[in-house]
C-alpha cells in the first residue's frame, strides 16, 4: 500500500514549485483520509487555487503526471471564488469529509445549514433512486451498482448528521449511530467493497426502497 505521507511530502512539492503562494486550500479525502485504506485505493486529492483557468488544468495535469501513483489520483479542482459561491447543500461533505493539509475550509461553514443539508439530503436520495431504477431496467451493471452504494452511504452521513448533529467518517462506525433501514444500506456497502458477491435483484431492490422511502417522507 502506498506510503500516503510520503506521497503527500512529494505532492506538496510539486505544489510549491507549481502554483507556490496560490494555492488557498489543499486537502485529502476518502479512504486514506479516514484511515481506511487498501490497495485499491485512490489519492483523493481537494486543490483549490486563488482562481483557475484552462490552462491551469492543463498545468496541474502535468504535475500530477511527475508523481508516482499517478493513475490512483483523483479528486476536486476549483478556484476560490467558484468554491464560496458553490450550491450550499453540495458542499455538507466537501467541509466534513476533507482533512486539511494546507489552508482550511471554514468560510464554507457560513453557507452550511439546516436548509441545504436537507436540500443535500433530498437530492443524494433523488439521484439514487432515478440511478437503481435505470440501472435494474437497462444497464443492469454491478459496478454501477456498488457507486449508488457508495453515494447512498454520503447520503447516510448526512442524515446522521441531521440526526445527531455528529458528522461520522467512518463507515463502519457509522453503522452505530443510524436506523436499521439506514444501518442495512452501510452494511452492504462494507460488504461490496470487500467483494462480497453481487445480488444483484436483492440489493438493487434494498436500495430502491431505502431512496423512495425517503423521498416520500421529505
Amino acid at each position: 500500500m502506498i506510503n500516503i505521507s510520503a506521497w503527500i511530502k512529494d505532492y506538496k512539492k510539486a505544489l510549491n514549485l507549481t502554483f507556490g503562494n496560490r494555492v488557498w486550500f489543499m486537502g485529502l479525502q476518502g479512504s486514506y483520509a479516514r484511515g481506511e485504506a487498501t490497495i485499491a485505493s485512490d489519492i483523493d486529492i481537494v486543490l483549490i487555487l486563488d482562481k483557475i483557468s484552462a490552462d491551469d488544468i492543463k498545468i496541474y495535469n502535468d504535475m500530477l503526471d511527475s508523481l508516482p501513483n499517478r493513475n490512483l489520483v483523483c479528486g476536486f479542482l476549483s478556484g476560490k471564488e467558484e468554491i464560496l459561491n458553490w450550491e450550499p447543500s453540495d458542499l455538507f461533505h466537501l467541509y466534513y469529509d476533507t482533512k486539511p493539509i494546507i489552508g482550511n475550509l471554514d468560510e464554507l461553514l457560513l453557507k452550511i445549514n439546516a436548509e441545504s443539508i436537507e436540500k443535500a439530503i433530498k437530492i443524494g436520495v433523488c439521484n439514487i433512486y432515478h440511478g437503481c431504477v435505470h440501472n435494474m431496467l437497462y444497464t443492469k451493471d454491478e459496478n454501477i451498482l456498488k457507486s449508488l452504494y457508495k453515494s447512498a452511504v454520503f447520503v447516510v452521513q448526512t442524515i446522521c448528521f441531521k440526526q445527531t448533529n455528529k458528522y461520522i467518517s467512518k463507515q463502519a462506525e457509522l453503522a452505530k449511530f443510524v436506523s436499521e433501514n439506514e444501518k442495512a444500506i452501510v452494511e452492504t456497502f462494507i460488504d461490496l467493497k470487500a467483494n462480497r458477491k453481487v445480488e444483484f435483484k436483492a440489493m438493487s431492490e434494498l436500495l430502491f426502497n431505502w431512496s423512495k422511502n425517503w423521498i416520500d417522507a421529505l
